[in-house]
């Protein structure tokens, strides 16, 4: 829940953003997934990383051995709108 009058402000412009990427992958203009290699080189291999051990973001194999991992756009793009400090911090208070 939005705790600034600035979080409420910014809300729709980021639900908007998040609707315009849904709405290129569906007419196909867009790819609906990245790679794990790239959204490692986009949002940082470490934010990355610790959104998936939170279980933000879940990656996909898509076979066994050295195929690639792939994560859906729309879901890595919400978890990187919304704030995630809280988790961030929870984490670093656990030791983790």
């Amino acid at each position: 829940m939005p705790k600034t009058v600035t979080e409420y402000r910014n809300n729709p412009v980021k639900m908007a953003e998040l609707g315009a990427i849904r709405a290129l992958e569906m007419a196909g203009l867009s790819k609906p997934y990245l790679k794990l290699r790239e959204a490692k080189r986009l949002y940082g291999p470490g934010t990355v990383d610790r959104w998936i051990a939170e279980g933000l973001i879940h990656p996909i194999k898509d076979g066994e051995n050295t195929s690639s991992v792939r994560i859906r756009r729309i879901e890595i793009e919400a978890v990187a709108k919304s704030s995630n400090r809280v988790s961030y911090y929870r984490s670093k208070a656990e030791g983790q």
